[in-house]
C-alpha cells in the first residue's frame, strides 16, 4: 500500500488534521511545523509526533526529502507564498482558504501547479459539510429538480476576542469562499462574471487598514454555461448577526434554506405551502472506515478555538477534505477543489470586492 508522508503547517486548528492524517491508511509519517520550539515539543508529545518530524522552519519542511505533501493552515497573508514554495519544492499541496488575495497570485499558483505536476487542493470546508452533502444528494438524485437560483452568505462578527490583528478591517470578500463555493459546486460549474455592491460603512480605523470601507458586500455572479445568476453576501465587522455560513438552493421540485438560528434546523419546501424542518445527518457513510468517526462534532480536540465556536465545528468536513486530498494523490487525479476551480472561487471574491469599490462595475473573471 502506497504511503504518503504529510506535514501540517500551523497548529491553531491544524491539530485537528494531524489526527486525521495519522488515522489514514495511506499516510505514513505525519510531521508538524510550529514556530515556537517549546510549544512545538508540547504539541508533538500531545499528538504523538516523532521528534524528527517536528519542524520550526517552513523552509526546512519544503527541503525535507521525507515529506511528500504539505497541508498549510496558517494566516491568510501567508497562503500564497507558502503554497508557491511548497509546489516549487515538488510537494503535493493543500491549503486552507482562501487560495490567495490577488489575481496575480492565483495565476502564479495555477502556473506552479501545472509546472510541478503535483496536486493542489484548497481545503474549502463549505462543500463538505453535512448540509452541503445532504443537498448535493437531493440534486444528484433528482429530488430537487432543476436548480433555478442559489444564494450564499457568510455573516460573522470578528470584533470578538481571539482573532489575530491582521483580520481588523479585512475586505469581506477576500475571505468569501465559504459563501461562494457551494453556489458553484452544487451547479458543477465556474463563475463567468461578477457584479458587487457595498453597503454601510465600518469605522475609519478599520477601513483605512485595507482601504475597504463597507460593512456588507453583496455579489451577483453569472454561473458559466447555465441560466443561473447567484447571490452571495458577506460581512465581517459592525453588523450585528449570529454567525451564519449558509447557502440556499431553489429548485423546480424542492427548495432548501439554511437555518436562520444556529441548530434550529434547515427548511425544506416541496410544493405549495408545504414546509418542514430537517437536520442534516452525519456523513460517515461517505468516508473510509478509518475516518468515519471524525465527522462527528464530539471528536474536536479544541472546542474553545474561536474558529470552531463560530464555525460550528466546520460541519464535519475535515475528514472529507483529508480523504479527497490523499485520495487524489494516491489515485493520481485532480481533486474536486483543484487549482483551477479554487482560483475561480477565490477570484469571485477578489473581483467582487473590486466591483464594490467601483460602484457595481461588471468584472469578467480571468481564465486560469
Amino acid at each position: 500500500m502506497k504511503k504518503i508522508n504529510v506535514a501540517v503547517i500551523g497548529m491553531n486548528f491544524g491539530k485537528e488534521f494531524v489526527k486525521l492524517y495519522q488515522a489514514h491508511p495511506n499516510v505514513g509519517k505525519v510531521a508538524i511545523c510550529q514556530r515556537n520550539p517549546e510549544t512545538l515539543r508540547q504539541t508533538g508529545r500531545e499528538l504523538g509526533v516523532e521528534e524528527d518530524m517536528q519542524f520550526t522552519d517552513f523552509d526546512e519542511v519544503c527541503a525535507s526529502q521525507d515529506i511528500d505533501a504539505i497541508h498549510i493552515i496558517t494566516p491568510i497573508l501567508d497562503h500564497y507564498k507558502q503554497s508557491l514554495a511548497s509546489l516549487n519544492a515538488g510537494k503535493h499541496t493543500a491549503c486552507t482558504v482562501p487560495m490567495a488575495t490577488s489575481i496575480e497570485e492565483l495565476q502564479s499558483l495555477c502556473d506552479a501547479q501545472k509546472e510541478s505536476g503535483k496536486v493542489y487542493m484548497m481545503m474549502e470546508t463549505a462543500v463538505y459539510t453535512r448540509e452541503y452533502l445532504y443537498v448535493k444528494n437531493l440534486v444528484e438524485s433528482g429530488q430537487l429538480g432543476r436548480i433555478q437560483f442559489v444564494r450564499g452568505s457568510h455573516m460573522q462578527d470578528m470584533g470578538l476576542e481571539g482573532w489575530p490583528e491582521y483580520w481588523l478591517g479585512f475586505p469581506p470578500f477576500w475571505y468569501g469562499t465559504h459563501a461562494i463555493s457551494p453556489l458553484l459546486l452544487i451547479n458543477n460549474t465556474l463563475a463567468e462574471y461578477v457584479v458587487g455592491h457595498g453597503s454601510g460603512h465600518i469605522s475609519d480605523d478599520l477601513a483605512k487598514r485595507y482601504g475597504s470601507p463597507f460593512a456588507c458586500e453583496t455579489l451577483t455572479l453569472k454561473l458559466k454555461d447555465t441560466d443561473i445568476v447567484a447571490e452571495a453576501t458577506r460581512a465581517l465587522y459592525e453588523t450585528v448577526r449570529q454567525y451564519r455560513e449558509s447557502f440556499d438552493v431553489y429548485g423546480t421540485k424542492m427548495s432548501y434554506e439554511w437555518d436562520q438560528i444556529a441548530d434550529e434546523g434547515s427548511a425544506l419546501f416541496d410544493g405549495g405551502e408545504n414546509a418542514r424542518r430537517i437536520v442534516a445527518p452525519d456523513t460517515d457513510e461517505l468516508l473510509i472506515d478509518e475516518l468515519k468517526s471524525f465527522t462527528k462534532r464530539e471528536v474536536i480536540l479544541n472546542k474553545d478555538n474561536v474558529s470552531f465556536i463560530q464555525g460550528s465545528g466546520h460541519g464535519g468536513s475535515h475528514p472529507h477534505l483529508v480523504q479527497e486530498f490523499i485520495g487524489s494523490i494516491i489515485e493520481e487525479r485532480e481533486p474536486l477543489l483543484n487549482a483551477k476551480v479554487s482560483a475561480n472561487i477565490t477570484a469571485v471574491g477578489i473581483c467582487g470586492h473590486e466591483s464594490c469599490l467601483r460602484d457595481g462595475e461588471k468584472i469578467t473573471l480571468p481564465q486560469f
